[in-house]
Formats: structure tokens, C-alpha cells, sequence
């Protein structure tokens, strides 16, 4: 197959993707307010409660059995190798850029966390329906493609809120503020972020906490005073243990992360997957109400993305060379790497030969940044605007990136 029929292959999934959040972005304007703010919010509960654990929990109960899940093992290595490599290149970013204090652990985390769950979604089932997909079956692959991509999705969301949270938590307090909004406590509450006691954030003082002495790297790496009191390695054990302290459990075991252990314990069970799973099952409609359900998931995400975005067409020169290196990482050098670890993984048997689900691999290093991102930028009330207008342009400028990059994968694999 040729690279041009390739290239139309992968961007009509990307295009059908623009058009929606167009859609959403049109809805959530001022003048029509049709998704305005309390209707984003009211959308985003059922998504994030009802429709994501739906979508994903339905699709991984039907794909994923015992034998396939041992052979999935590398998935999760691959998203933390995303993370890491990320991190380091959003680390360099900051630095160069000479990023605000308070803003380094949004840039971090715009580097590290790429949209695993929501944008494989919708743009891989959508190429293996197109005509001319180099993944056979258009049934199967969407099949497997929707299991590979839940599995990205709950794999992705336990790294977003373990890993990325605690670093644009430190980050945030940098800058001191005296009280939380009532907005940002509902988004607390929506995004199964909030905890009580909360004391990360300082709320009754407007003095910064010992956190904001730090930036999010810096206590990795000691100063000449340090150097002498604490050795290196006992700073990284410090650095890990504080982000072990405020580990938040009730954000990682989100909703759509329990569909995706109730799908699993379904898929691997055999007793339960006979009970629940196919045409003669006898709770066969359990399985269909939960694909009913799931099927509304990708449109709400998309138009709720489309209207998150409205934020970012009122943003600011200032962020030109911040927002151009995170496009650097996200579009360039992360999916160069990305290149040299599957097909490495893939040299020494590590990974299947399964085009499908190494094209998955490859694609997770060429994704724009979660969009849980805005939602902890919002939660500490630190770069909520800078954050909008890194959305707008990266995920502007993914139409073009995503469509390239999948063709190459396309190109690479088949």
C-alpha cells in the first residue's frame, strides 16, 4: 500500500475528529452557550462517571482473555517510557525557555502525558474502518483497536494522576494564594480528585509551604550547600517518598480505570465471560447496556474537548517559545524515540508481531497532551490560561501531526 493511500487512510479519522470539536467549540461560544460552562461540567460527570467506564469496561470484556493479557505486558512499560522521556525533554524545555516557576510542572506535564485514552478512541477504530486499512478485518480491528486503546486509556489515567499531578502540585506552589474557589472545588469533586484533608494546597496561610522552596526537578538536583548535607541518592529517595505521601488513590482508581479491572476480571474470568460475554450468554444485555452506553462516550468526549478549547483563542504572545518547544516534544522528538523503543522491543521479541498493536505503541508517543492536564491546572489554579492556549495550538496542530506520524506508523509496520 502506498504512502499517499496511507496518508487519506489516517486523515479522515483526524478530520471526522475536527469537525466534532468544531462542533463543541461553536456550542460553548458566549452568544450560543449551549455548552457553556455549567453544561461542560454537568457533560463531563456523565462522561466521566457513566460513559468512559462503559466504553472502556464493555470493549475489554469482549477482546481481552488470559492469553491476551499476558501478551499485552509491554503496554504499560511503553506509556511509562512516554512519561519518562517526556519529562526529561519538558525539563529541557523549561529550562531553555526559562519557564515561570509556577508553570514548570504544566509544561512537564504537557511533555510527559499525551491524550492515551480519548484520541485513540475515536482515531483507531476509525482507521481500521476505513477502505484500505492495512489492518485486515475492519470488524476485528475495531474490535481489538477499541481494546488496545481502553486499555491505553485506564493504563494512562493511573500514570496522569500518580505521576503528573504530584509534579504540577509541587509546581503550583510556587505562587501563594489564600483560598480555593467553589470552581475548583467542583471540579475537585467531578474529577474524583478531592480529598479531605487536602493539605497541598495551602488554604489558610498566604505563605508559601516548604514545597514552593523547590521547582519540580530542582530536588533532584542538589546545589553546592546540599551537595554536602544530603547526598543524591537520599534526595531521590525524599523526592519519592513525598510523592508517595500524597498519592491519590481515589483519582487513580478513577472511574474508567474500575471499568477497566471490571472488563479485565470479565475477560479472563472464563466462568463470567460465558455468563456475560456473546449471543447465548445469559446476562447477554448487561453487555449490551454497557455497549449502548459506551457508543455516546466518543462524541461527548470530542465536543467536550471542542469546547475546552474556547479558552485558548484568548491567549497571549508571551508563551510563543514555550508552546513551539512543547510542539518540539510532542510532534518531533517523542515519536523519534518512540520509533527506537517499539521497533527495538519488537527486535528482541518483547513485542508481538501484531501490526495493529504495535501501530497502537508508535501512536502513543505522537499524541497532544491529556486533557486531564487542564483539569489539574484548573484544580491548584496555577497556568489555567497558559494551559488553554497550549491546548488550542497543540491540538490545532495535531490534525497535521497525528495524520502524518500515523501514516508513517502505517508505512512502518505493514
Amino acid at each position: 500500500m502506498g504512502f499517499l493511500q496511507l496518508l487519506v487512510v489516517a486523515s479522515f479519522p483526524v478530520i471526522k475528529l475536527l469537525i466534532i470539536t468544531a462542533i463543541g467549540l461553536f456550542l460553548a461560544l458566549d452568544h450560543i452557550d449551549i455548552l457553556g460552562a455549567s453544561a461542560r461540567n454537568h457533560l463531563n460527570d456523565i462522561v466521566f462517571y457513566v460513559l468512559n467506564p462503559a466504553l472502556v469496561s464493555s470493549n475489554l470484556a469482549n477482546t481481552i482473555t488470559f492469553e491476551t493479557f499476558v501478551s499485552l505486558w509491554f503496554m504499560p512499560v511503553n506509556i511509562l517510557a512516554t512519561f519518562i522521556v517526556g519529562s526529561a525533554l519538558g525539563w529541557i524545555i523549561t529550562k531553555v525557555t526559562r519557564t515561570p516557576k509556577h508553570l514548570e510542572g504544566l509544561i512537564l506535564g504537557c511533555c510527559s502525558a499525551g491524550n492515551l485514552g480519548n484520541l485513540l478512541i475515536i482515531v483507531v477504530p476509525a482507521i481500521c474502518k476505513e477502505k484500505g486499512s492495512p489492518f485486515g478485518d475492519s470488524d476485528v480491528c475495531y474490535n481489538y483497536g477499541m481494546a488496545y486503546a481502553s486499555l491505553s486509556m485506564a493504563i494512562g489515567a493511573i500514570f496522569i494522576w500518580s505521576y503528573v499531578y504530584n509534579i504540577m502540585r509541587i509546581s503550583a506552589n510556587q505562587i501563594p494564594r489564600a483560598s480555593i474557589s467553589s470552581e475548583q472545588l467542583s471540579i475537585l469533586r467531578s474529577s474524583g480528585a478531592l480529598t479531605e484533608p487536602f493539605p497541598e494546597l495551602n488554604l489558610e496561610t498566604d505563605s508559601p509551604t516548604k514545597d514552593a522552596t523547590d521547582d519540580a526537578y530542582s530536588m533532584l538536583v542538589p546545589s553546592s550547600e546540599s551537595e554536602i548535607k544530603v547526598s543524591f541518592s537520599e534526595r531521590i529517595k525524599q523526592y519519592f517518598r513525598r510523592m508517595l505521601t500524597n498519592l491519590n488513590l481515589k483519582a487513580i482508581f478513577a472511574p474508567a480505570t474500575l471499568g477497566a479491572i471490571g472488563g479485565f476480571l470479565v475477560g479472563i474470568i472464563s466462568p463470567l465471560r460465558n455468563l456475560m460475554i456473546g449471543s447465548d450468554a445469559p446476562l447477554r444485555v448487561l453487555e449490551d447496556s454497557a455497549i449502548m452506553l459506551g457508543d455516546a462516550a466518543i462524541p461527548s468526549i470530542t465536543l467536550v474537548m471542542g469546547a475546552n478549547l474556547l479558552r485558548g483563542l484568548k491567549g497571549t504572545g508571551s508563551l510563543l517559545w514555550t508552546i513551539g518547544g512543547v510542539i518540539i516534544v510532542r510532534y518531533i522528538l517523542l515519536p523519534i524515540v518512540g520509533v527506537l523503543i517499539v521497533k527495538g522491543a519488537v527486535y528482541i521479541g518483547a513485542v508481538p508481531q501484531d501490526p495493529l498493536y504495535q501501530f497502537m505503541l508508535l501512536l502513543q508517543y505522537a499524541l497532544p497532551p491529556a486533557m486531564n492536564i487542564a483539569t489539574i491546572a484548573q484544580l491548584f489554579g496555577a497556568g489555567e490560561s497558559e494551559c488553554s492556549v497550549i491546548m488550542l495550538w497543540t491540538y490545532v496542530l495535531a490534525s497535521v501531526a497525528v495524520t502524518l506520524w500515523s501514516t508513517y506508523f502505517m508505512l512502518l509496520v505493514s
